[in-house]
């Protein structure tokens, strides 16, 4: 099965998204923009719930998320159970994410990166599997983390 990205961004991580989106477009790699379409203030929560949500189902292998600094929707993202999303600024966390915490969810921020590094992460992210092992054990503790916390609603 081909891989399937659900993608998104705030109006802080717009371009950097329009630049990932012809990355994707570049390489043949199906994906769906679930927004936002432009550069007018918007809220970054809705749009990482969108993607974070998408991947969850199932119906999306992967996702990308960009806002500002890739933080914000990188925390609202993990809010979602199930989601492992890792902000990433560099190609070694990004090869890191997805081989030793299996992240299906990569989160960067437009103030941050250019977009030519932008493209060498998402082209290294996407090219990484995860190695198991060891670190499939780690994964199942966040997962019953997960489990743990679940219905709980925070501060």
């Amino acid at each position: 099965m081909s891989v399937r990205i659900a993608l998104a961004a705030d109006h802080g991580g717009f371009r950097l998204k329009e630049e990932v989106i012809s990355f994707l477009q570049e390489n043949g790699i199906a994906y769906h923009d679930f927004g936002t379409y432009s550069e007018e203030a918007v809220d970054y929560p809705d749009f990482a719930l969108l993607v974070a949500e998408a991947v969850r189902s199932g119906d999306y292998q992967l996702g990308i998320l960009c806002c500002g600094t890739g933080i914000g929707v990188a925390i609202a993202a993990n809010k979602v159970p199930g989601i492992r999303a890792a902000l990433c600024h560099d190609t070694f966390s990004a090869r890191a994410s997805r081989e030793h915490n299996d992240a299906n969810i990569l989160t960067m921020g437009q103030r941050v990166i250019g977009p030519g590094l932008a493209r060498e992460i998402v082209r290294v992210w996407l090219a990484s599997e995860f190695a198991g092992g060891r670190h499939a054990r780690r994964v199942t503790k966040i997962t019953e983390i997960e489990k743990k916390y679940g219905g709980c609603s925070g501060r």
